[in-house]
């Protein structure tokens, strides 16, 4: 494992341990709404801020790490049957196709998280709840996962196998 693979596995391991923290605030913050609501007290913005950020950061941040770790939804039944370097070369179009439509997300996402920002974008609520922030887990995430599959293609290429 080169440098580069192994910066890229620590940076997905590091989505993925954020991700874990996020699901822990989750599960707090919903328990201490229920066991407040139970007092007659609510706490104010759980939906939103399960919907805005938790759920966002929980989906987006660890999508690289999954990659890293070829768990990633494949329909291979007919690439099974196939000899080692077909094989190989299906991977390694399915990668570059995966990186040029990843980029792209992360590009698109990086431009619309910019813009969010600059307008200080913000839901509605029957309170001032900003959700610029949470914009910026999506070029992270589609970041993530571009490099997660750069470095895929390149532990391929290297073992001149298909993952």
């Amino acid at each position: 494992m080169n440098g580069f693979q192994r910066a890229v596995k620590l940076l997905n391991g590091g989505f993925l341990v954020l991700s874990g923290i996020f699901i822990i605030l989750m599960m707090l913050h919903i328990t201490v709404d229920v066991a407040l609501r139970n007092s007659g007290v609510a706490v104010q913005g759980t939906l939103e801020i399960v919907s805005f950020y938790y759920m966002v950061c929980l989906v987006m941040l660890p999508m690289g790490y999954v990659e890293l770790q070829n768990e990633h939804i494949r329909v291979d039944l007919f690439a099974q049957m196939m000899p080692p370097p077909a094989q190989l070369g299906l991977y390694v179009i399915a990668c570059l196709l995966g990186m040029l439509f990843f980029g792209m997300l992360c590009w698109q996402s990086f431009h619309d998280a910019m813009r969010a920002t600059r307008s200080a974008e913000e839901a509605m609520a029957n309170f001032r709840f900003y959700i610029w922030p949470a914009r910026w887990a999506l070029p992270i995430g589609f970041g993530g996962l571009f490099l997660a599959a750069l470095s895929n293609l390149i532990r391929a290429m290297s073992e001149r196998r298909a993952l």
